[in-house]
């Protein structure tokens, strides 16, 4: 449920609402916990099969980032009803809202009793968060009234761009944010961080055996010296 309704408590915790206010929605608790159930204890994981088929798969990541777009939305509009052009609060919202389960899943793993800090999606994001965020951003400029584009246009686009990237990944199998190049000119243009060079590693393997080589050279040639030696003795 935590995963389920994350940015759901999220939200609620930042606004001062009740955190169990998604219990109120019954029919969301039977559709997730039948889910739930489906998926763990079908007999012979059938159901699992089922959306493991490529189409189906693609067709549910795709609902799911439709989703995304509307929880952002209500976010940021549920924010702005509570205060009012406060930029930040509509974007962390909205963020939250929208990127709940990724946000909420240290305090998981917490319940869980496993404790992953490499995983901390605040110090490093996954692709879901990142581009949670960037919405989250876009419409709240949109909101507003700071970028001249209608809302359902805003919508379409942004929803066409997450269900075209996720498809693309899911079928290139590719872990690889689209925004990675993006973020390195970004961090060497403002920070200077900078992958250091390949062939610099490539030119010190190739000297450091270069040179264990000549060591192993310069080593054999007084062994076979000594053996020479050694030959003439017994002769």
């Amino acid at each position: 449920m935590l995963c389920c309704f994350g940015g759901s408590v999220l939200s609620s915790l930042m606004l001062g609402e009740p955190p169990v206010a998604f219990l109120a929605k019954t029919t969301n608790i039977l559709l997730a916990s039948s889910v739930w159930y489906l998926v763990f204890y079908c007999p012979q994981d059938k159901f699992y099969q089922c959306f493991a088929f490529l189409p189906l798969r693609l067709l549910v990541a795709g609902m799911k980032e439709v989703t995304r777009t509307w929880k952002i939305v209500a976010g940021v509009a549920h924010a702005d009803s509570h205060f009012e052009d406060a930029w930040l609060v509509m974007i962390a919202v909205g963020w939250a809202r929208g990127a709940g389960s990724g946000l909420i899943s240290n305090f998981e793993q917490l319940v869980r009793g496993v404790w992953k800090p490499e995983t901390n999606e605040l110090l490093k994001m996954s692709y879901p968060v990142k581009v949670t965020l960037i919405g989250a951003v876009l419409f709240t400029l949109q909101h507003s009234q700071y970028l001249p584009v209608a809302r359902h246009n805003l919508m379409f686009l942004y929803t066409i761009f997450l269900v075209v990237s996720k498809v693309t990944m899911m079928l290139t199998r590719s872990r690889a944010s689209p925004f990675a190049r993006i973020e390195a000119a970004l961090s060497h243009m403002f920070f200077g961080l900078q992958k250091p060079p390949s062939k610099v590693k490539g030119e010190g393997a190739s000297s450091s055996n270069g040179s264990s080589v000549c060591d192993q050279s310069s080593s054999e040639h007084p062994r076979d010296g000594v053996k020479k030696r050694q030959a003439k003795k017994t002769e």
